[in-house]
């Protein structure tokens, strides 16, 4: 039997079996034999340290719900009540609703009677996958699982490598290919659909499965969202619709680098003194250090009290203004913990503003050698009280901007204002800091002039995060946790609604012997180059840091760079404009532009640069030529002019001239050719 609706969604029926078919893509596949659907309940075992989770879970029980009945039929869809078998009084009811190439399965019925729950999403062999939120290792998701879990990506993120050994035998913080800073329940298939997930309990989406893809959450989520487009623009358009869209960068964003400098404020002005004499054009100052610093084993750490030191940095309230009259920014640092020892966490303990632990007590947390209090967002007094200190503090004290970091380290087992419980609210916790974040900086009236950053995110964060950075990559060329890992990391987060995407410039983390070399600096810097935002940082050791003013070599490098970058400002302008009005990413992958030619489904380390310009960084140690895949239409070397017509191609990619290059006939071709005619390395 079939039960066909006029807009587009059709139920199979035969028997005990049936196929759900949406704008005539197979979606559910269920027989006895293999339900589309299963629940039962599992024991989990959590071990967090600083920012790690070692999760592990005992799965009690879990069954197939084999029996159903089409209960309700109606012009918009149906309801199916599944049970175990004819005579289980125990139903879950899902009801299929769809309007404009939109399915919305709603569950009600014993939901809370679950605590584990698997859904099977009909799959091909040769289907690709991708999304899952920030995924740094892998941009095709299928023949692999994702566990979607917010947490330090760790360090190396490869059990193979030796630095991911050394970090996992001293700190339990080694990682693996699934840890990120930002997961989301959301894929999106070649099929030309995506499916998002309503839920923020710990999650496992595996695609290993030729005939299935099948995913768990551990709970019965209220909803699961599957949607269709005629190609992937249209798709990720439609899932920004949803899931709301970062509105454009401010105009300064395009001025200059971002230079990562600490150290106070006579430091500061040295540093600038001596880029503006060498000719770099400072868009902004990034001191992170700005409200002090303390020393750890790590490296030198920040002092987490929101509140300019002025011992550190003498005069900074009248040398913001100065800078920014030279048409210099000054950005800072934030995020939602406190310090022990500080006056914003006496303020917020005489307010009962922190988040508890069991014996209701301050929930205090271990960061690295010193210990803070997390500043509870589900209480409305507490999230007020920190939209506060920010607009007090940050906004009304001078700064254009700050990196609001962290947002990982809820502790599963807190206590919280909202009685909510910590296992569901881990996930959602960046979301909301990138929230209160979002409000400071709108209800200041500050929107088109302040821009803040951000590392951890979860859904709900694509319309709250400004800018999205790839977190804490290793200065190294590993391709889990080095240069290379900031691609996925871009292209993934765009095709979930994190448009806007920059990395450190040359990594941040030093450790078990990886120290930033000087060719590593370069190689990044000529990626960023060619992303919306250029932004430097000297790393936990600076010291063990190659950094932008260690020689006049290198000075002169980050020079040519950011003038090659602000020279392509009108276009970036364009789309970055195109992020905020239609979701589409500022970084793309090649399948985006190009759908019809299959190579580009499986290209994770080149990107499209909006619909012009293909970047293919080169991302190894050691290398005069790299080799690009270019798909079938006629480009133009950036750097010499020579046009090729697609296929697998060598150039040389000396230090200063990645392989870059744009459509012939665009109509920003007098801006390349300006880039060519001004900053090409003559040989």
């Amino acid at each position: 039997m079939q039960t066909k609706l006029k807009q587009g969604l059709d139920i199979h029926t035969n028997g005990g079996t049936f196929e759900v078919t949406l704008d005539s893509k197979s979606i559910f596949k269920h027989s006895p034999a293999s339900p589309c659907l299963y629940v039962g309940s599992g024991e989990e075992t959590i071990e967090m340290y600083r920012g790690n989770y070692h999760i592990e879970d005992y799965v009690v029980e879990r069954f197939g719900l084999k029996t159903y009945e089409i209960s309700r039929k109606r012009d918009d869809g149906f309801q199916i009540d599944f049970k175990r078998t004819p005579a289980d009084t125990e139903v879950l009811t899902v009801d299929f609703l769809y309007k404009d190439h939109n399915l919305k399965l709603t569950f009600s019925g014993d939901r809370e009677t679950y605590s584990r729950f698997w859904i099977r999403i009909a799959a091909d062999s040769d289907e690709k996958i991708y999304g899952c939120g920030e995924q740094m290792s892998h941009l095709n998701l299928r023949g692999k699982n994702f566990p979607l879990w917010t947490s330090e990506p760790g360090v190396g993120r490869n059990k193979k490598t030796y630095t991911t050994f050394l970090a996992d035998v001293h700190d339990k913080a080694g990682g693996d290919y699934y840890h990120t800073n930002f997961p989301q329940p959301t894929y999106l298939s070649s099929k030309k659909y995506f499916c998002h997930v309503d839920t923020t309990a710990y999650a496992d989406f595996d695609f290993r499965k030729d005939q299935y893809h099948e995913l768990q959450m551990w709970e019965v989520p209220e909803h699961i969202m599957f949607e269709t487009g005629a190609d992937f623009k249209e798709l990720v358009s439609r899932l920004t619709k949803h899931l709301g869209r970062q509105p454009e960068l401010p105009e300064w964003t395009y001025d200059g680098i971002w230079l990562g400098m600490q150290g106070g404020t006579d430091a500061v002005q040295k540093k600038i003194d001596e880029a503006r004499e060498k000719g770099l054009k400072v868009g902004a100052v990034w001191a992170q250090d700005w409200q002090g610093k303390r020393f750890t084993s790590f490296g030198r750490r920040l002092n987490w009290n929101w509140q300019w030191d002025a011992n550190e940095y003498p005069g900074l309230d009248q040398k913001l203004k100065e800078w920014k009259e030279q048409g210099i920014r000054f950005l800072g640092y934030i995020n939602p913990y406190l310090i022990l020892d500080g006056p914003l966490y006496q303020e917020a303990a005489a307010k009962n503003y922190f988040v508890l632990n069991q014996k209701d007590d301050i929930y205090l947390v271990d960061f690295g050698e010193f210990d803070c209090g997390i500043v509870d967002l589900t209480n409305p007094d507490a999230f007020e009280w920190y939209k506060r200190v920010i607009q007090i503090y940050m906004i009304d004290f001078g700064l254009d901007g700050w990196m609001a970091d962290f947002g990982e380290y809820l502790p599963t087992d807190a206590k919280l204002f909202n009685g909510e419980p910590a296992m569901l609210m881990h996930n959602a916790w960046p979301a909301l800091w990138a929230r209160v974040n979002f409000e400071a900086v709108d209800e200041a009236g500050k929107t088109e002039e302040i821009v803040y950053f951000m590392r951890a995110g979860y859904t709900g964060s694509q319309k709250y995060c400004r800018l999205l950075w790839a977190g804490d990559q290793s200065v190294n060329w590993d391709l889990d946790d080095g240069i290379a890992s900031v691609i996925p990391a871009a292209l993934s987060a765009g095709l979930t609604g994190n448009g806007l995407h920059h990395s450190d410039i040359g990594g941040y983390t030093s450790l078990h012997g990886n120290k930033r070399s000087k060719e590593l600096l370069l190689r990044w810097l000529e990626l960023a180059a060619f992303t919306p935002v250029m932004r430097s940082h000297e790393g936990n050791r600076p010291t063990d840091s190659h950094q932008y003013d260690r020689d006049e070599e290198t000075m002169d490098a980050f020079v040519r760079m950011t003038d090659i970058h602000t020279t392509l400002a009108p276009y970036l302008k364009e789309i970055v404009k195109e992020n905020a009005e239609k979701g589409i990413p500022v970084q793309r992958p090649l399948f985006m532009e190009f759908e019809s030619d299959e190579k580009t489904y499986d290209i994770q380390y080149q990107y499209m640069l909006g619909r012009d310009i293909l970047v293919a960084p080169v991302y190894e140690e050691s290398v005069s030529h790299w080799r690009v895949y270019l798909p079938d239409v006629v480009w133009i070397h950036l750097w010499t002019g020579e046009e090729f017509t697609g296929g697998n191609v060598e150039v040389e990619a000396p230090l200063g001239q990645p392989p870059v290059f744009y459509r012939k006939g665009s109509e920003y071709a007098d801006l390349y050719k300006k880039i060519k005619a001004e900053y090409t390395i003559e040989k």
